[in-house]
């Protein structure tokens, strides 16, 4: 049974402006996933004392990783990855599209093939979307089309993951929801819970703005924000977590 987790780690940078990549690693550690999707990952940037910093998270946890660059400026580079320490392959990475002739951030994607039993393959797409909604259903178009949910290699078992920077409001969700379950909704669309796992601001979360979502192939059997004290100063998100089963 697989344990999951999506964690936008702000660069290491801490709601109370501390750079630390050991905090973040520890916060993840508390929790112990099996797979790790990471967004906002510094990587040789001066800002960051030219720390690879989804490097030293992977030894840190005893994990492999595999990154992406949403984008990238000489030898620094900015994006997301996928650690685990499990047998796995990467399948895809790249970038996703934004609005034409815009100074907004480079978002992208990067998918991971993980055998999380003997012979049994979870497909596992992190991203992280823009914050303009209008760029948001760009770049929810491309990963439903043909590089990538599209592809023949994307098959049940199967999640996309990430920090959407959407609530169930924005149409991004909507049409996502449309082709894959939320994790935190039952297969009939209800509230798995009474109260939803909020992730931002770590501090007082207040919105559901990190998100799984599943193909019919898997069951949830747990689900909820890592809310500890080092968790809530780490980053400006909480990590969500849930505990997978294949049906």
């Amino acid at each position: 049974m697989p344990r999951l987790m999506t964690y936008n780690v702000h660069g290491c940078v801490g709601v109370d402006g501390k750079l630390d990549v050991g905090r973040i690693a520890a916060v993840i550690a508390q929790s112990r996933p099996d797979i790790v999707a990471l967004q906002e990952l510094d990587v040789g940037r001066a800002r960051s004392g030219r720390v690879d910093q989804a490097h030293e998270i992977a030894s840190r946890l005893g994990m492999r990783f595999h990154f992406n660059a949403a984008f990238g400026v000489a030898e620094e580079s900015y994006g997301d990855a996928i650690l685990t320490p499990l047998p796995h392959r990467l399948v895809r990475s790249g970038p996703l599209p934004t609005l034409p002739r815009s100074r907004l951030e480079r978002r992208g994607a990067i998918w991971v093939a993980v055998e999380v039993a003997p012979g049994v393959e979870l497909q596992v797409i992190n991203t992280h979307l823009g914050l303009v909604p209008v760029e948001q259903r760009g770049q929810v178009a491309a990963l439903l089309g043909g590089d990538w949910i599209g592809r023949a290699a994307w098959c049940d078992p199967a999640v996309l993951l990430g920090d959407f920077n959407a609530t169930s409001r924005y149409a991004a969700y909507r049409t996502i929801t449309s082709r894959l379950r939320d994790v935190q909704r039952s297969p009939g669309g209800e509230r798995r819970a009474t109260r939803a796992a909020r992730t931002f601001p770590s501090r007082l979360p207040v919105l559901r703005i990190d998100h799984m979502f599943l193909t019919p192939g898997l069951k949830v059997t747990e689900v909820h924000a890592a809310t500890g004290p080092l968790a809530r100063v780490a980053s400006d998100h909480l990590p969500l977590v849930a505990d997978l089963r294949l049906a």
